[in-house]
Parts: C-alpha cells; structure tokens; sequence
C-alpha cells in the first residue's frame, strides 16, 4: 500500500450562520481536494459559535443538514472528510460530535467528545461546557488505505491516556478538532500536540477555527500537524486558510524502531493503558 498521503487542514471563520458556516466548509473541501489533499479535517464547532448557550439552537441530528452536506462534499471530491465537531442533538442530550466521512460520502465513524471543558482560570477564562453538554463514552478510530486513524476532540488531548490507547490500537495519527483559547492556546496548543507525539510517536494534527476577536470565545487558531519525532511539519498563524501536510507513514515505523519505548516500558513497575485495551 502507498505509505505517503497528502493531508489538508482547513481552519475556518466561523460566523453566526449555520448555513454560511456550511457553505464555507464544502468551499474548502473542494479548494483542498483540487489541490491533492485525500483526507481534510475541519475545526472543532466549524457550524456554529462556540459556546454553552449556542449548543442547544444550532444542535442537530445525525445525519442532519450540516452532516448531509459534509457526505457530499467528501463523495464529490472523493477525499476523506474529518468534519470537525457540531453540536449533535440526540434524544435529550447533545453531544459535541465529529463524524467522519469516506470518499463514497457514508459516515465511517463518529466520535462524541470524552472530555468536557469545564475550567476556571481566575481571571482569565471561565468554561463550563457540562451545562448543556453530555460526555461521549466511545474511542473512535477509522481506517484509511494509509493507516488507521484515531480521533479526538480539542480538551480531549489533555488526557495522555486516550492517546496512548489509540496507539495501542494501532493508528498511525490522532486529530483532534480544536477550539484553544487565547489564555491556553499560547501555552499549551503547540505544547500538548507535540508532547502527544512523541509520546506515542505518531503524527498528532490540532485543527482549529480562525480567529474572531469579535466572538464571545476567541479562539486560537494556529492549526498544526506534528510528526512522530515530535517536529512541527506544518503550521498557520490565527487567519483563515488551508495549510497541507505530506503524511509519511513509513516515518511511525521508522522512529518506534529508532527509539523502542513502546518495547522497553516497564509493566513490572507501572502499568499501562496498553494493558487495559488489550484485556477488553
């Protein structure tokens, strides 16, 4: 199988219109597609403004109207669509979710974020998404004539153990949709996704929306894509764009023989989440 694919990351300006906010997604998907990208990830809540108070009126089903429109892009252009996150209404409760489409346009897999953000930094930012929010119980991988891919969402990477179970289950990559703030972006976008890497030594792609100073969340931006050794292959400042990424997934095998941790980890010590995922 080809070992090297072209990756496309499209950090998007998210306005208070779902369907502008639609339109501009399959806008990109198609730009990218023209320009060699297989697989195209959006950013985290790319359908609507983020926040507690918007979750519930922009949520919807999936599949729904934004999902539909996501399907058809992927199938059009016949890439792999990561479609970010939106918020999916199902039953009582809404989820923050990524569904991810094949070049046929069927849904593959969906995740529903783990980890909600609920912070206070005195000062600084205060979060609360549980206030209208439910926490998704599922990991999510899908696989690609490249390699499998696990996914997560934005807050989700703070926590080592999801990450270090998608490697134990084999992928290659994690992308994690993702929506940073201007006190936490800084610091530990960048940060996490690298630490997350070499970790784990696979590629590690942050997909976040443009910057709108205007919104009541200001996001980061600053989508990236991270390789194995821990080295940032491709980045963007805070506005609109596409960004592409050439996928060497040779590279994974490369590095886990250069540096065998995954063989030397000491179970007689510590355990590991490898332990739990292999026993279920």
């Amino acid at each position: 199988k080809n070992m090297v694919f072209k990756f496309g990351l499209a950090q998007l300006y998210v306005t208070a219109s779902k369907a502008t906010n639609v339109a501009n997604a399959v806008e990109a998907i198609a730009t990218a597609a023209k320009n060699g990208a297989q697989i195209i990830a959006l950013p985290e809540c790319f359908n609507c403004p983020y926040g507690p108070s918007f979750f519930p009126e922009y949520a919807e089903q999936i599949p729904g109207e934004t999902t539909r429109a996501l399907s058809q892009a992927a199938k059009e252009n016949n890439v792999f669509v990561i479609g970010g996150s939106i918020p999916e209404m199902d039953g009582e409760n809404i989820f923050n979710t990524c569904a991810i489409f094949n070049p046929e346009g069927e849904i593959v897999a969906k995740h529903r974020k783990m980890h909600l953000f609920d912070v206070d930094v005195p000062g600084k930012i205060t979060f609360q998404e549980s206030e209208t929010l439910t926490q998704g119980n599922e990991l999510t991988t899908f696989d690609t004539p490249w390699c499998k891919i696990g996914v997560g969402i934005c807050y989700d990477i703070r926590f080592p153990e999801l990450t270090e179970l998608y490697a134990a289950k084999g992928c290659e990559m994690v992308v994690f949709p993702g929506a940073f703030n201007m006190t936490t972006g800084p610091l530990h976008w960048e940060l996490l996704q690298r630490s997350r890497a070499v970790d784990n030594q696979l590629y590690i792609v942050g997909v976040s929306p443009a910057r709108d100073t205007t919104a009541s969340y200001v996001a980061w931006g600053h989508s990236t894509v991270v390789d194995p050794w821990g080295k940032v292959v491709a980045t963007m400042e805070e506005e609109p764009g596409l960004i592409y990424a050439d996928i060497d997934v040779e590279s994974v095998a490369d590095v886990r023989a250069s540096i065998p941790i995954r063989s030397q980890k000491r179970h007689d010590i510590y355990s590991s989440v490898e332990e739990v995922s292999t026993s279920n």
